[in-house]
C-alpha cells in the first residue's frame, strides 16, 4: 500500500452504529481517571528526588548512598506488588482497587514530610511501592481491554506521558514551593511538597470510584446504554479459557511455560534498564556534583525536567508511528538501543574533559536526549496487549505484571552497583552498562519478533470477523482513534 494511502486510512475509518460515541466516551473516563492516576503516581515518585536536592539531603543529614537505598526500598515494595494487584483485579473490581491503592499512597506521601531520618523514609517508600504497583500495569491491563490493536498504541503512549509530565511538573511545583511555602506554618519546602502530593491524589481517587467503567466484561457505568455495553464486548475477541482460576498449579505452569512469560519479560527487564539515566535523575545528580558549576536550588528542580519533555514527545510520536505502521512495536527497541550507545559514549567522552564548558554541553544534550528511550513503556506493553489479545485476560495481566516484576527485581540491587548516588558526576560504571543493556535490546527485540509473528498466525476469531459480526449498518467518518 503507498504512504499516502496508509495515511488515508489511518486517519478515515468506517465505524459500527455507536462506535463512535463509545470510543468517546470511554476515551474520557478511562483515559482520565488514569492518566490522572499515574500524573500523581509519578509526582510521588519524582518528589523525593526534588525534596533530596531542595534541603532534605542537609536537614536529615543523608550520607553516602543512602538516596539510592531509599529508591531500591521503594522498588523492592512495587516489585513484591506487581503480580497481587493484577490478580486483584480478578476478584475486586477496579473502580475500588485502583481509588483505594490510591488513597493509602497519597497517606503514605503526607506522612513522609514528618520524617527525622533517611531511615524512616525507607519505611514508609517499601509501603509506598507496594501501593503504586497497581498503577502502571493495571491500567495497561485495562487499556488492552477496552481498544483494539488500531487504537491502543496512542492510549498507552498518551497514559504513559501522563506519568512524564508528573516527573516534569513536580520540579516546577518544588521551585514554587521553595518561593511560597519555605517556612510557612515552621515547615520547609520540601517538606510542603510532601503534603501538597498527597493531598493532590485524593480527588483523583474520588473520581475513579465514581467514574471508573471496570472491563467490558464487568462495567455497570451509568453512562454506557446497555447497547454500548454489549458493543464494547463485540469489539474486543473473545479471548479463550475464561474460566480457568489463577490460583492453580495449573494456570502457573501455563504462564512459566509460555514464550509470552519469557520473551516479553525479559524484553522489559532489559529495556527498562535503558532508562536508568532518567529514572535514576543522573542529571540533577550531575549537576549537584559538578566540578566548577554552582547551580541554584531553582536551576537544580527546572533544568532536569527537560528530561521528561523529551519523553512525552518521543513517547506520543513512537506511539502513534508504531499504530501508524501496523503494530510493529519492535522498531522502538532498535532506536533506544542506539540511543543508549551514543549518549553513553558522549558522556564517557566528556568525563574525559569534565571542566571544560563544551564538556558540559555534551553531557546536558546526552541526558536530554536519552529522554528519548521512555517511548519503550507504552509501546512494548502495548505490544504484549497486541500479542496475547486472544489469550486468557487473567494471563495478560500476570505476563504484562511480570514484566514489571521482572524490571524491577533486577533495578532494586542494579541501581545500587551502577548508578549510586556516590557515583556522581560521570557514573563511568553506569554508562558501560548501559551500552551492554542498549546492545542486548536490540538482539532481544529482533528474536521477540520473530517469535510474535511466527505464533500470530490463523487466529480463532480475526478482528475482521468481529466487525462482520457486528451490525451491518456502518457510521463514516474521521477516525477517532
Amino acid at each position: 500500500m503507498a504512504v499516502g494511502a496508509k495515511v488515508k486510512d489511518y486517519f478515515h475509518t468506517v465505524y459500527q452504529p455507536g462506535e463512535r460515541v463509545l470510543i468517546q466516551k470511554i476515551d474520557f473516563f478511562i483515559l482520565t481517571f488514569c492518566c490522572l492516576s499515574y500524573f500523581v503516581n509519578y509526582l510521588d515518585r519524582s518528589n523525593l528526588n526534588n525534596a533530596y536536592v531542595s534541603g532534605m539531603k542537609d536537614d536529615l543529614g543523608f550520607v553516602g548512598d543512602q538516596l539510592t537505598q531509599i529508591n531500591t526500598c521503594f522498588t523492592v515494595g512495587y516489585v513484591v506488588g506487581q503480580i497481587p494487584s493484577n490478580l486483584s483485579l480478578h476478584y475486586v473490581k477496579p473502580r475500588i482497587w485502583f481509588p483505594l491503592m490510591m488513597v493509602l499512597w497519597g497517606g503514605l506521601t503526607m506522612v513522609t514530610a514528618s520524617v527525622h531520618s533517611p531511615q524512616s523514609i525507607m519505611a514508609i517508600r517499601f509501603f509506598q511501592g507496594i501501593c503504586e504497583a497497581s498503577t502502571f500495569v493495571g491500567t495497561h491491563y485495562i487499556l488492552g481491554a477496552w481498544y483494539t490493536e488500531r487504537e491502543l498504541g496512542k492510549r498507552s503512549g498518551i497514559f504513559t506521558s501522563s506519568g512524564l509530565a508528573g516527573t516534569m511538573i513536580g520540579g516546577f511545583i518544588q521551585t514554587g514551593l521553595n518561593k511560597g511555602l519555605d517556612g510557612r506554618g515552621g515547615l520547609t519546602g520540601w517538606r510542603w511538597l510532601f503534603i501538597i502530593d498527597g493531598l493532590i491524589t485524593m480527588p483523583v481517587a474520588l473520581y475513579g470510584f465514581i467514574f471508573f467503567p471496570d472491563t467490558p466484561q464487568t462495567t455497570t457505568a451509568f453512562y454506557l446504554s446497555e447497547e454500548e455495553k454489549e458493543l464494547a464486548r463485540s469489539r474486543i475477541p473473545k479471548a479463550t479459557e475464561e474460566g480457568q482460576s489463577p490460583m492453580t498449579l495449573a494456570f502457573a505452569k501455563k504462564v512459566l511455560t509460555s514464550w509470552y512469560w519469557w520473551g516479553f519479560v525479559m524484553l522489559w527487564v532489559i529495556a527498562g534498564e535503558t532508562e536508568s539515566f532518567s529514572s535514576n535523575a543522573l542529571l540533577a545528580l550531575y549537576m549537584q556534583k559538578h566540578p566548577v558549576n554552582k547551580y541554584t536550588k531553582a536551576q537544580l528542580n527546572d533544568y532536569p525536567t527537560g528530561v521528561p519533555a523529551v519523553g512525552i514527545v518521543s513517547t506520543l510520536f513512537w506511539a502513534t508511528l508504531t499504530d501508524f505502521l501496523g503494530g510493529k512495536r519492535y522498531l522502538i527497541g532498535y532506536w533506544i538501543g542506539l540511543t543508549g550507545i551514543a549518549t553513553s559514549v558522549m558522556i564517557l567522552v566528556a568525563s574525559q574533559h569534565p571542566t571544560s564548558s563544551t564538556s558540559t554541553s555534551v553531557v546536558f544534550a546526552a541526558y536530554y536526549w536519552a529522554g528519548s528511550v521512555y517511548a519503550c513503556q507504552a509501546t512494548f506493553f502495548a505490544w504484549c496487549n497486541d500479542a496475547m489479545r486472544y489469550e486468557q485476560s487473567v494471563f495478560r495481566g500476570v505476563v504484562l505484571a511480570g514484566m514489571n516484576l521482572g524490571n524491577n527485581a533486577v533495578n532494586a540491587w542494579w541501581i545500587l552497583i551502577f548508578y549510586g548516588a556516590s557515583r556522581a558526576p560521570w557514573f563511568v560504571r553506569g554508562m558501560w552498562a548501559m551500552i551492554g543493556c542498549s546492545i542486548a535490546l536490540i538482539i532481544w527485540s529482533a528474536g521477540l519478533s520473530y517469535m510474535a509473528r511466527k505464533h500470530r498466525g490463523p487466529r480463532p476469531v480475526e478482528e475482521a470477523e468481529i466487525h462482520e459480526a457486528m451490525p451491518q449498518k456502518a457510521e463514516d467518518g474521521n477516525r477517532y482513534s
